[in-house]
């Protein structure tokens, strides 16, 4: 492949900073901040459109900015860097158009910020910035030590600083120049997700599900009681909270620290990985109906749903493409139509081949296999016929042919 350079966008995620007191009140203030500014212009923007009129848009939100700023009641936005509440209202203007966008049905009109869920503000000038081994510069903030996740490459754009669980992180936005990659590998290899077997690999590779939630559950169950028993806003209860977000990103921590292991090695020793295209959030959606069609089976529904969460499906996909992007592999998704009632052996299609949830064997060949490595093996082949421009749908049910006296 000819090289040439293109940029790459490389987020410097868990670095926890160190240091408390002040700082991290400073942090919280600068947050606030930017939180008060997203939030006012949103409501003077949603009466706008009440009133069938037009919205604010970058340039006049970062006028009344200023005209706040010299005021009394609102002299306190002065304390926090100007660029800062810049990028605030930069992000909701941009915000507001996605949500114009015709050719973005999915995008919804901006909604207000939440204190304790969105504390975050970014430095967008690279010049504001200085790095010094295992610390950063940040205006109105100073040195500030931090642990680093790996080496900071390329040329720095901009800082984004997080708080999260009660610890503060900094994401480093940089770019680079790179060549085309060429994968190590040679290989193909079909992939089907599960409950019972999470990654399921047409080379028979299984990996059992780690259910992070499932061991949780209990615990959290249990702290989010003496929430409940506490008053609302005290600091016995601002205290135990504290201690739900932690369980929360804790569990969160474990599924990812698992995802990416596993993602990582299907990506290393894999050019080409096939994937069902699978809908989840159709697939994870409530049975419970309403007062005219109640739904059926709705328990059994819920605790389906509740372990299909658990296991992170998407964001393993999101983990592949960008992976196989940097190792110059490919991923492909292919539609999960049949892929479970097929036999890798014949094709022969037919639901009732599928005995149980982990045994598969054929009623025309008498082909047996674990039905999840079954299933991958489909995945693969379609895989393949879509690669080689002559892919067709895997086949509709049909009935069992009756086997010969």
């Amino acid at each position: 492949n000819t090289a040439f350079n293109q940029k790459l966008y490389l987020i410097i995620n868990q670095c926890f900073l160190k240091h408390f007191g002040d700082l991290a009140l400073k942090m919280s203030q600068f947050a606030g901040h930017c939180r008060f500014v997203w939030n006012k212009v949103l409501s003077l923007n949603l009466a706008r459109l009440k009133e069938k009129q037009g919205i604010i848009w970058y340039g006049e939100a970062d006028y009344w900015s200023k005209v706040w700023k010299r005021s009394e009641e609102f002299s306190f936005l002065k304390d926090a860097p100007a660029h800062c509440i810049q990028q605030k209202l930069r992000d909701l203007a941009k915000a507001f158009k996605d949500a114009f966008d015709k050719n973005q049905p999915s995008k919804r009109i901006p909604k207000p910020r939440k204190r304790g869920v969105h504390d975050s503000f970014r430095f967008p000038e690279p010049k504001h910035i200085e790095l010094n081994g295992r610390q950063v510069k940040l205006p109105k903030l100073g040195w500030i030590h931090l642990f680093k996740s790996q080496d900071i490459v390329g040329v720095v754009k901009n800082a984004t600083v997080t708080k999260h669980a009660g610890h503060w992180y900094i994401s480093i936005q940089t770019e680079i120049d790179i060549e085309i990659p060429s994968h190590p590998a040679n290989t193909a290899v079909g992939i089907d997700v599960g409950v019972s077997k999470l990654f399921a690999l047409s080379d028979g590779t299984t990996k059992e599900p780690l259910n992070s939630f499932k061991k949780h559950q209990n615990k959290l169950a249990k702290l989010q009681r003496r929430l409940s028993k506490k008053k609302k806003f005290s600091s016995g209860w601002q205290k135990q909270k504290v201690k739900i977000q932690k369980l929360h990103a804790k569990i969160a921590n474990c599924r990812k620290d698992y995802l990416h292991k596993s993602t990582t090695e299907f990506s290393k020793n894999h050019a080409m990985i096939v994937i069902e295209d699978l809908q989840i959030s159709n697939m994870s959606k409530s049975a419970k109906g309403d007062m005219e069609q109640p739904g059926r089976n709705v328990k059994a529904k819920s605790g389906l749903n509740k372990s299909i969460l658990d296991q992170g499906w998407y964001e393993a996909r999101r983990q592949l493409e960008y992976k196989q992007k940097w190792r110059g592999g490919d991923l492909l998704a292919v539609p999960a139509k049949y892929t479970s009632q097929k036999c890798s052996c014949c094709g022969h299609v037919d639901k009732e081949s599928r005995g149980s949830q982990s045994e598969f064997c054929c009623t025309k060949c008498g082909f047996a296999l674990n039905a999840d490595i079954n299933a991958a093996k489909n995945i693969l082949a379609a895989g393949h016929a879509v690669l080689a421009g002559g892919a067709e749908p895997l086949g509709a049910a049909v009935k069992p042919e009756p086997l010969a006296a």
